[in-house]
């Protein structure tokens, strides 16, 4: 299987495959309205708005998962999108990203993403059985793929839109 076959719901609850994507450079993200990292939406969209003419496309996944951040339907959370950071971007049915109820996209995304690498020293070794789970950890974890269909790299919620310029630059 690869990420192209995969089927997600929009924002009204129908299918969507990905292939629909196909050929374009894609950054996949679970967002959250309620979240400490919410301010980046205003960098995804500018993100969005460079490169969107050069095949670039962000797929936003809204989850309310963590400690309850994203409430609200579908059109609510587009609405406050919309309003609050201009969002433009497509937004798609809110989804779980852990757990058995995972949905496939993510389940697929985290197992394409690999744990840290072996490293011989004792407390890097502690820390990789700790931290190395490919669990999202929280909301705006972003996956960037290539044109491919390969996922070139999982970022953590801390690293913004705007460190994430340059190496989208590169791959358009």
């Amino acid at each position: 299987m690869s990420l192209i076959d995969i089927q997600v719901l929009n924002a009204k609850k129908e299918a969507v495959s990905l292939k629909k994507y196909q050929g374009k450079v894609l950054l996949i993200v679970n967002t959250a309205t309620g979240c400490g990292y919410t301010p980046q939406y205003a960098g995804l969209e500018q993100l969005y708005l460079k490169y969107r003419d050069k095949g670039f496309e962000i797929l936003d996944f809204p989850c309310n998962q963590f400690l309850g951040q994203a409430p609200g339907t579908e059109a609510e959370i587009i609405g406050f999108c919309q309003k609050n950071f201009g969002v433009t971007f497509e937004t798609f049915a809110k989804i779980k990203v852990n757990g058995p109820d995972a949905d496939p996209l993510f389940t697929y995304l985290k197992k394409a993403t690999a744990p840290m690498s072996e490293n011989p020293c004792p407390v890097c070794r502690l820390a990789k059985r700790v931290f190395s789970s490919n669990r999202i950890r929280w909301n705006f974890t972003k996956f960037l793929v290539d044109r491919s269909g390969s996922i070139i790299r999982r970022f953590e919620p801390s690293f913004t839109p705007e460190q994430l310029d340059p190496i989208i630059q590169e791959m358009i």
